[in-house]
């Protein structure tokens, strides 16, 4: 008499024989070995799409609006000066696994735009500045040696590139971005298009702020080094002054004027940027007993910064309590 456990053993080598490789394929049928497979779980994970921007506050847009569906890059880091930028070839390298590169307008892109482009001829270009009217870089008037006012002008006349800190020029930047977004990754089309919404919506909740902060001003006039916040001033009815205009810092008479005109709009404050030599000025400062304070047009969080730099000129407006 077998025992129980031969028995079983016995039982289980016959069911391997009859649902092994021993069945006749005739007959038999399949029986899976797993749950079945759903579609999605056989299509790979969307990879983020490779962007390369220009300058920060652009990484700050494209994810905004792309979410974690792009890796962005940005070729003008902190503390880097725009204006005299040139690519490294380690971002020319990572240039070349690119998707996209998302432009500004800014004057390196035509120095250098040969370049880029050389590094990766399959990626697509996108000028988000395209259709949006620009400034002059600087509307004020130089004063020459004579005494008289003279346009500080070249050939062709420079146009001001500093859009990006224009919520209003954003939202078109913004839709520019969104539709490229859209081409690259349709399947992401219902995603950009909810992250477009919000961010438009930021934007006129960050628009708004900032009229109600500067509505009160009575001395709508600043004074900077470099001509960044011409749109800014532009759009919130506020007057720029700058001290370089088109690269070129002010000659002695020039210079004379600047610190003339600071002392009868009663300007205690000179705005600079952490980017470029200020010592024209602190030169000026010092003629007017004014504070040097920094300004970066360049940070990463750009609405926390446009907010940041609108309370600076809200104070830098307050008259001084000791005249």
């Amino acid at each position: 008499m077998r025992s129980p456990i031969t028995f079983s053993l016995a039982a289980l080598s016959c069911l391997g024989l009859l649902f092994g490789c021993g069945a006749d394929p005739a007959t038999q049928t399949e029986t899976p070995t797993s749950s079945p497979v759903t579609p999605e779980a056989t299509t790979p994970q969307q990879e983020p799409l490779k962007i390369t921007v220009s300058v920060l506050p652009q990484q700050y847009f494209v994810e905004k609006i792309g979410g974690d569906r792009v890796q962005v890059s940005t070729l003008v880091g902190p503390g880097i000066e725009a204006e005299n930028y040139e690519p490294k070839p380690q971002q020319l390298k990572d240039l070349s696994e690119a998707d996209a590169y998302i432009g500004i307008g800014i004057f390196f892109e035509e120095v250098w735009g040969d370049r880029l482009r050389s590094a990766n001829r399959e990626m697509t270009w996108l000028d988000t500045a395209e259709g949006i009217e620009k400034l002059p870089l600087a509307d004020h008037h130089h004063h020459g040696d004579d005494g008289h006012s003279h346009s500080h002008d070249h050939e062709g006349e420079l146009l001001d590139p500093h859009i990006w800190l224009s919520p209003q020029r954003v939202k078109q930047q913004a839709e520019s971005i969104y539709q490229l977004l859209v081409q690259l990754d349709p399947d992401g089309e219902t995603i950009y298009a909810d992250n477009l919404n919000q961010f438009l919506v930021e934007l006129d909740q960050l628009d708004q702020t900032i009229r109600e902060r500067l509505a009160p001003l009575e001395n709508r006039t600043f004074l900077v080094f470099h001509p960044a916040w011409g749109y800014f001033a532009a759009d919130y009815d506020l007057e720029q002054i700058s001290i370089e205009v088109e690269g070129q810092e002010p000659s002695a008479a020039e210079l004379a004027q600047l610190v003339q005109t600071a002392k009868e709009k009663q300007i205690r404050t000179i705005f600079v940027q952490y980017q470029f030599n200020v010592q024209a000025a602190e030169a000026i400062a010092q003629e007017i007993n004014a504070e040097v304070v920094p300004l970066d047009p360049l940070a990463p969080n750009w609405s926390e910064n446009m907010l940041a730099m609108t309370d600076e000129f809200v104070q830098a407006s307050r008259p001084n309590p000791t005249e």
